[in-house]
This record gives C-alpha cells, structure tokens and sequence, in this order.
C-alpha cells in the first residue's frame, strides 16, 4: 500500500512523516513555499522530545503522480478546499481511487462520495500544528494523535482494518470503527470552538461564547436525528492516550482555525464547522445566532488579514446580542 498524503500540513505532515518513518511507501502533496521548502531541505517534525528531518517524497500536484492500485489517498486539506482536490484527483485518477478523509466537519465525506466510491472518515484526535514551510509540530507524547477510522457512511472493510494497522505501525492509536460518523460528530462540537478562537480566543468570555454554539448544535444534530458518542465515549477514548506539552518551552499555537490566520492564508473551515450547524439549523428550524455570528466573524478576519483574537470576547458576544445586523459593524 502507498499513501499518498495530500494536504502536508499540520495532520497530514506528522501523519505522513511518521508513516515514512515507519518503513511505509509514502508521497506527500504540498504546494507554494511548503512545498519547495520539503523539496529542497526535506519535512521537519518537532515534538516535545526533539525534531526529526526526513526526506520524504513530495510533488505539488497529484498530476505528477502515476497511480496504482495500490494507492490510498489521505485527504488533508481544509474543507475549503475539497472539491479542488476532487477535481485535481479525478482528473489525475480517472478510474478511481480509495480517499481517507483526515478532516473535520461532516459534508467532505458526502462530497468526496459524489466522485469517487471507497470513502473512509477519520476521526482526527491530533494536537498538532504547521506555521512554517517545511515544519509540522507534534504537541502530544508519546502517542502524537488518536485515528480511528471507518467506511462512509458506516461499515468496516479490510481496507479499513489495513489502514488502521499502518497507522498503529506508525506510532498513533487507531481503531476501525463500523459506526464512525457518531464519533465525528461528537468531534464537529468540539471544532465549533476553533472559530472563536482565532476571532477571539476562549478565556473569560469566550467560554461562555463556546457554551452557546455547542449547544446550537447539539440541538441541532437531535433534530436532524444524527446520533453522536456521548461526552463520556469521548472523553474515555481520549483518556490516558493524548497527553500535550511544550516544544522547546512554547505552547501549541491554538486551533487550525487560529493557525489559518497566523499564516495569513486568507480563508478558514468555518463554513463547514459552524456553517454545518447553520445548515442543519436552517433545514430543521433550530435557530443558530451564535455559529452563524461565529462562521462570518472567523471568514471577515480572514478575508481582510487580521491576526487572530482581533477581537474580544465580549464585543462579540454584544454583537450576538444585537441580532443579525450585526456582523456588518465588525
């Protein structure tokens, strides 16, 4: 099997670069300065224990990849930018090729099944981050991430099981699961917080911003009938296996969200993380100011390049009080 990561940043580069070390067949996909920086000087993981260089292959395009059938995609990329990694694996992939979706949110699954017919989510449990070419951080040790993973929409396969085994092979904590999608959601709920914290950060106030859009969407999944894992499956998975701490003395740099404005990127997920909600709020008549507040504040900062907590707390949670006609003030 060769796993072809397209998306090397913050999951897919720990990810793939782990892979690599464990003795898979690996290709990483990456583009712009990212992708030149792993060309040139190769893929540098930190951890709290010390960094690795690794020299793991890399093309900017996956035209540049002549496909087998022994590939398997890992899909990385942020959800806004799914359907160009369709249309760019369609077309390099005419006949098809099996998608592991490392991503958040609910809709990349649906998505990807539109094109291409062997799907596996993944739920991504990963303290991880990418705020420079060429590096990847790895916040949690000794086990860096939790993967389990399942066939969309549900059932597991030997594939999956396969897929499973390498990951274990490669240091991370991976279960295949026939019911995947009550695990991602449960995952959905807690990204909902990636929004306020790069438009404002999650202390003192942010708390309580945080309050309101979980329960949004938990109200919102009940209504639409979507089963989830329940707080205490959630927190029992995680227990005694993620344990985060400092590299070289600095804490993670926040969410992907956070990190999307960090490295100026001009666009973030929260049209499929709070807008998830919104449309499920929209199709079922659950009303969702705050996710809705929060999706349009989160792309504004991105949009218009500001640096992430450009705003506080409590002036959001003002604007969430003054109602829909708000958010143009921001």
């Amino acid at each position: 099997m060769r796993f072809i990561v397209y998306g090397a940043g913050a999951i897919g580069g720990v990810l793939g670069g782990r892979l690599f070390q464990a003795d898979e067949d690996v290709v990483l996909i990456a583009r712009g300065p990212h992708h030149d920086a792993l060309r040139d000087r190769g893929l540098t993981i930190e951890c709290p224990t010390g960094s690795v260089n690794l020299s793991v292959p890399v093309v900017d395009h996956p035209s540049r990849i002549t496909f087998t059938d022994d590939d398997v995609v890992l899909l990385a990329v942020k959800g806004q930018h799914t359907g160009d990694a369709i249309d760019a694996l369609d077309a390099a992939a005419p006949g098809g090729v099996p998608v592991v979706s490392l991503q958040n949110g609910l809709e990349n699954e649906r998505r990807l099944l539109r094109t291409l017919a062997d799907v596996y989510p993944v739920c991504v449990m990963m303290p991880a981050a990418h705020l420079e070419p060429g590096v990847v951080q790895a916040s949690s040790t000794p086990v860096e991430g939790i993967l389990d993973i399942g066939r969309h929409p549900d059932g597991v396969d030997d594939r999956a099981e396969a897929i499973a085994a390498a990951f274990r092979r490669a240091g991370f904590d991976s279960v295949a699961r026939p019911d995947i999608a009550r695990w991602k959601r449960r995952k959905l709920l807690l990204n909902l917080a990636n929004a306020i914290d790069a438009v404002c950060g999650l202390d003192g106030a942010g708390l309580d911003l945080y309050l309101r859009v979980q329960d949004e969407g938990i109200r919102c999944l009940e209504a639409a009938s979507l089963d989830l894992a329940s707080v205490e499956e959630d927190n029992a998975r995680r227990e005694g296996v993620l344990h985060e701490q400092p590299i070289d003395g600095r804490e993670r740099a926040g969410s992907s969200g956070r990190q999307s404005l960090l490295r100026d990127t001009g666009s973030v997920e929260s049209d499929y993380l709070n807008g998830e909600v919104v449309l499920l709020g929209r199709l079922h008549g659950v009303p969702t100011p705050a996710n809705a507040l929060l999706q349009r504040l989160a792309k504004q900062c991105a949009r218009k390049r500001r640096p992430p907590g450009s705003m506080s707390p409590e002036s959001v949670l003002a604007l969430l009080d003054l109602g829909p006609a708000a958010p143009s003030s921001a």
